[in-house]
C-alpha cells in the first residue's frame, strides 16, 4: 500500500472518460427521483441511450456491436451495455438481468413495507425473524465488514433516519447534538443477532433499524452480472447510481471508468477495468451547507455527524458487494488508516484512491498500476487543472 499522497506533478490530457461515479440514494435518504439518462449512462459506450441502442464499439467496422438498455432500479437508473450478440438475445438478456435487481429490491429495500428487511425492523426488541438467502447473504457480508472496520461501517445506521435530511425540500438544518447523542445507542452491529442456522434475524433493541443502502446494490449488481454471463455475454458493463460492474472487454480494449473530481464537474483520472467493480463513495452528490459548515449523507457511526476525514474514496475490487461497502468504511476511517486497513479487509485485494478534504490524492500500490490521470497534480499532492489537451494519459510512477 502506498498510504502517502501522490507528489508528482504530470501533463496527462483529458482522454475519453466513462461515468460521474456519483453516490447512490444515500444512507438515511428514501429514493428520488433518478438523474438523467445522458448523465447516468456510461459514456464509454459511445452509443446514443435507449432500451434498445445499438451501436459499433469504438467505431470500427469489424468491431462487435453495442447493446444498450436502461431502467429506473433500487431509486436510481441502472444502465447496461453489451458486446456482441443479436439484439434480440441482448434484450432478453437485460430484461432478465434487470428483472432480478427488482426481485432483490422487493426483499432488500427498507424502504418498502412488505420487503424482507421491514418486516425485521418491525420486530426489533420483540422477536427474531426467518429470513431467505439472499437477505442472509448480505446481513453476513455487512456483519464481516462492521467487524473488520470496528463499526466504521454499520448497517444499523438506520436507527437514526429521521435526524438527516438531504432531500432537495429540506430545511437543511443539522440535529442537534443531543438529538444525535439520544439515538447514537440504537446504532451498534453488535447488537444484530444472525442465526445462519436457522435462518433468524434479531435486533436486540427496540428502535434499532438497520438498512442496506451499502450493500443491497452491489450485491445485485453481482447477482445481474451471473445472470448476462449465464445468457453468454461474457463482455458487458453495467451502471447503477455511482458504481460500475464489468466483464471482458470492450472491443480490443478494457472498459474505461472516470473518478470523479470531488469538488467540481469533471473528472480527475480513470481506471480501466476488465473484470470487477468500481464504486465511489463521496461527499458532494447529497450534501448542503449551514452556516458556514458542510453536511453530507456519510455518517460517522462514532459521532452521528458527517465524517471529515475524506472528499471521495474509489475502491476497484472483484466483486460490486464488497467494492459498494468498504468504501464507506475507508471513506470514515480516513485516506492513512483506511489505506492500511485494507490490507486484510475482506473481499480484496482493493485497488483504492482517496482524496481527502485538502483534495490531496492518496494511493494504493495496486491502483497506482491502473490510475490515468487526465488532471495535474500540485507538489503537494493536491488535484490540479485539466491537462492540455493532445497529451496521452500515463499512468503514476511506482
Amino acid at each position: 500500500m502506498t498510504n502517502q499522497p501522490v507528489y508528482k506533478s504530470l501533463a496527462l490530457s483529458a482522454a475519453m472518460l466513462a461515468l460521474a461515479c456519483s453516490r447512490q440514494t444515500p444512507q438515511g435518504e428514501p429514493p428520488r427521483e433518478p438523474p438523467t439518462a445522458e448523465r447516468a449512462v456510461a459514456a464509454d459506450a459511445g452509443a446514443r441511450v435507449g432500451p434498445a441502442a445499438a451501436t459499433r464499439a469504438d467505431a470500427g467496422p469489424t468491431q462487435p456491436l453495442l447493446h444498450q438498455a436502461q431502467r429506473t432500479l433500487m431509486g436510481t437508473i441502472w444502465a447496461l451495455t453489451l458486446v456482441g450478440g443479436s439484439d434480440a438475445d441482448a434484450k432478453a438478456a437485460a430484461a432478465r438481468a434487470f428483472d432480478e435487481v427488482a426481485r432483490l429490491e422487493a426483499l432488500l429495500s427498507e424502504w418498502q413495507p412488505d420487503s424482507e428487511i421491514s418486516r425485521v425492523n418491525a420486530a426489533a426488541g420483540v422477536a427474531p425473524v426467518k429470513i431467505g438467502p439472499e437477505l442472509l447473504d448480505c446481513i453476513r457480508a455487512s456483519l464481516e465488514i462492521a467487524r473488520w472496520s470496528d463499526g466504521a461501517f454499520d448497517i444499523s445506521w438506520a436507527g437514526l433516519r429521521g435526524l438527516w435530511d438531504f432531500s432537495a425540500d429540506s430545511s437543511h438544518i443539522p440535529p442537534t447534538p443531543a438529538r444525535v447523542k439520544a439515538l447514537l445507542p440504537l446504532w451498534n452491529y453488535r447488537n444484530i443477532v444472525l442465526d445462519e442456522s436457522a435462518s433468524t434475524l434479531l435486533l436486540k433493541r427496540k428502535g434499532m433499524q438497520i438498512g442496506l443502502g451499502g450493500v443491497a446494490k452491489g450485491y445485485a449488481l453481482d447477482r445481474a452480472g451471473e445472470l448476462l454471463q449465464q445468457a453468454g455475454f461474457d463482455n458487458y458493463l453495467m451502471y447503477a447510481g455511482g458504481q460500475v460492474l464489468t466483464h471482458g472487454r470492450k472491443g480490443g480494449r478494457p472498459w474505461r471508468v472516470g473518478i470523479q473530481h470531488p469538488r467540481e464537474a469533471r473528472h480527475f483520472a480513470y481506471v480501466e477495468i476488465e473484470d470487477g467493480s468500481l464504486a465511489t463513495s463521496g461527499d458532494y452528490e447529497h450534501a448542503y451547507l449551514h452556516e458556514g459548515r458542510k453536511y453530507h449523507h456519510i455518517i460517522d457511526p462514532k459521532s452521528g455527524f458527517p465524517s471529515d476525514k475524506s472528499a471521495s474514496v474509489t475502491l476497484v475490487a472483484k466483486t460490486a458487494l464488497w467494492a459498494d461497502a468498504v468504501d464507506t468504511a475507508v471513506f470514515i476511517m480516513g485516506p492513512r488508516r483506511g489505506l492500511e486497513a485494507l490490507r486484510t479487509a475482506p473481499g480484496g485485494p482493493f485497488a483504492a484512491a482517496v482524496v481527502d478534504p485538502a483534495l490531496r490524492l492518496f494511493t494504493s500500490a495496486e491502483m497506482r498500476e491502473k490510475l490515468l490521470l487526465t488532471a495535474e497534480l500540485e507538489a503537494d499532492g493536491r488535484i490540479g487543472e485539466n491537462l492540455a489537451p493532445g497529451l496521452a494519459p500515463r499512468r503514476l510512477s511506482p
